[in-house]
């Protein structure tokens, strides 16, 4: 296929590619049987939606697609057992993963529990002391003093550390990948099991979470009992943790984030109010917010900071708590900036030394802090379009995460490297992965991933694709096109928002705002302008030219947003490449 508007490299290194020919046919007659604008007929088209099915496509309904709870294996006994816990007071534990997505489960318990006036204990590993998921001692601990120890976001591959649990009961309520033998739990509901169907198995841990709470609900609305805890209200927590946990935003998990939105915009809960206001998110969320503003520093407590702030975040009602521990979780997240700046430069500077052009790009170093290699993997992998892994090494022995790109299962692979004998531990899900090795084991193992991850089709697709989903005139890229387009949202893992190309854009100014941004203006034959924004480019290539152009055309790249600035709304583009037109 010829390069689209004839760009074979742009500024940043990228062939375009455009629309196949059947794609725009399909979209005009989509177009025009529905009425829809054609940019949104496309888009409908490249999901697989037929014309038939638009209507129900662009208004999700969660009653309609939630799946029945009863649908994962053991959900019924987890729920069972939760109930009798509540019933009959029990002291109950929660061991969550010092992420997003534990921290968002744990605060899924924690609030449902509270409802009914029961409290939990939280416990939160240290990501570097503890390392990830249960550990014997601390499960043994918590065995001493509570009956019932509930695992969320982990435990599936912890048999040993869930065997410390003594007298104690334990349920896991996780999603990531599990082996061929279940750990010693009175259950485990995970849609990731061995003996799963995998219709669910796109489902974050939160959202497992949720799924056991509806039924939990369900069992006590059976047997008369009450309050009924409201779950509705508590999407908010389940939309965070799909987005920042890069699950697929298809399906449920679309709807599930769709209305979880609408439920953060009533800022109902506290701790994310405050982390909201903190991270200058002063309008209606998007899932942009959630996985670059809120989720990022969420994390940074599991990072370089103490693992239970998030949790402790998201499950707080007092509002001086709220905010006490968002401020210092933007502390940490700052500090945690700084650590990642250092180690993405090396990283990048030897991925690009040892190739870009495999299937698997990855990196790994001396010192380099256990906390960001995950956030430093996933940069490698934007920049790249690569599956990436990045490897902290200490002491003869290393620590890495790896993330992921769509179609491709990095967990799984991980997972088969440690049962093959190449790495000391390891797993994950289809996005992200984790695992530990020594130093001599490492070049081995990257070879082997590098091959298990091709057979997927990673390395396909040559790095230099930039794909896009048409032209568009700066007169068209209106406010009610982009409200148009976000019909078809969220847009996030799996579901990208469009891309387009402007095409012979006139520059018309270019400057450099904030710390390293691009902002630059291009205008149309009839004097229409059109404003974009090119985060973090402003001393790259692409900014450097843009810089030193001012008054040349371009053929522009990139998404369309709305800009909210002081009261106004206007159309903007997310720049992401440009080609001398």
């Amino acid at each position: 296929m010829a390069a689209f508007l004839g760009v074979e490299e742009s500024l940043t290194g990228r062939r375009w590619v455009g629309p196949a020919p059947e794609e725009d046919r399909l979209a005009e007659a989509m177009a025009q049987s529905t009425g829809l604008p054609g940019p949104l007929a496309r888009l409908l088209v490249q999901r697989g939606v037929p014309p038939e099915e638009t209507a129900l496509f662009l208004s999700p309904s969660l009653r309609d697609m939630l799946p029945d709870p009863r649908r994962l294996r053991d959900i019924e006994v987890a729920a069972a057992r939760i109930n009798s816990a509540v019933e009959r007071a029990e002291k109950l534990a929660i061991f969550a993963d010092y992420d997003v997505d534990g921290g968002a489960s744990a605060a899924l318990l924690i609030r449902w529990l509270r409802a009914l006036g029961r409290e939990a204990t939280l416990y939160v590993p240290d990501r570097i002391g503890e390392g990830y998921g249960p550990n014997a001692p601390a499960i043994s601990e918590l065995s001493q003093s509570h009956s019932l120890i509930i695992c969320v976001d982990c435990g599936t591959l912890s048999h040993e550390a869930l065997a410390a649990a003594g007298s104690a009961e334990v349920l896991v309520l996780d999603h990531h990948l599990g082996g061929e033998t279940l750990p010693p739990a009175l259950a485990v509901v995970n849609p990731n099991r061995q003996d799963e169907s995998g219709e669910l198995g796109h489902l974050c841990a939160a959202a497992v979470v949720f799924l056991c709470l509806v039924e939990a609900n369900r069992q006590r609305r059976e047997a008369g009992a009450s309050p009924l805890p409201d779950l509705m209200g508590l999407l908010d927590l389940v939309a965070l943790a799909t987005v920042a946990d890069v699950a697929p935003l298809t399906g449920v998990n679309r709807a599930l984030v769709r209305q979880g939105l609408k439920i953060m915009a009533k800022r109902a809960n506290p701790g994310l109010a405050a982390l909201s206001d903190v991270a200058g998110v002063d309008r209606a969320p998007t899932p942009y917010h959630l996985g670059y503003l809120l989720g990022p520093r969420i994390n940074a407590g599991g990072r370089v900071g103490r693992a239970d702030l998030g949790a402790r975040l998201l499950a707080t009602d007092d509002a001086a708590e709220a905010m006490a521990l968002a401020e210092k979780l933007d502390g940490l997240n700052k500090e945690r900036r700084e650590i990642e700046s250092a180690v993405q430069e090396a990283a990048l500077a030897q991925a690009e030394a040892r190739g870009l052009e495999a299937p698997l790009v990855w990196a790994a170093g001396d010192g380099w802090h256990p906390g960001v290699v995950g956030i430093v993997a996933s940069r490698l992998k934007e920049a790249t379009g690569r599956p990436a892994v990045v490897i902290g090494l200490e002491g003869g022995e290393g620590k890495g995460s790896g993330r992921s790109i769509t179609g491709v299962d990095l967990g799984g692979c991980v997972h088969r490297l440690e049962d093959e004998g190449l790495i000391l531990q390891g797993g994950g899900h289809k996005m992200a992965a984790g695992l530990s090795l020594t130093a001599g084991q490492l070049e081995p193992a990257m070879a082997r991933l590098s091959e298990l991850l091709e057979r997927q089709g990673a390395g396909a697709d040559g790095p230099r694709d930039l794909r896009l989903d048409g032209l568009i005139l700066p007169t068209a890229a209106t406010v009610e096109l982009i409200e148009a387009l976000e019909q078809a949202g969220p847009f996030g893992a799996a579901a990208p928002a469009p891309r387009f190309a402007l095409p012979e854009a006139a520059l018309a100014d270019a400057r450099v705002v904030g710390e390293n941004h691009l902002k630059i203006s291009v205008r149309t034959a009839t004097g229409q302008r059109l404003d974009a924004i090119g985060f973090r480019l402003a001393d790259t290539p692409l900014g450097k030219a843009m810089l030193e152009s001012r008054g040349g055309a371009w053929h522009l790249a990139g998404r369309l947003e709305v800009n909210h600035w002081q009261g106004r709304s206007r159309p903007q583009l997310r720049l992401e490449d440009a080609a001398p037109a």
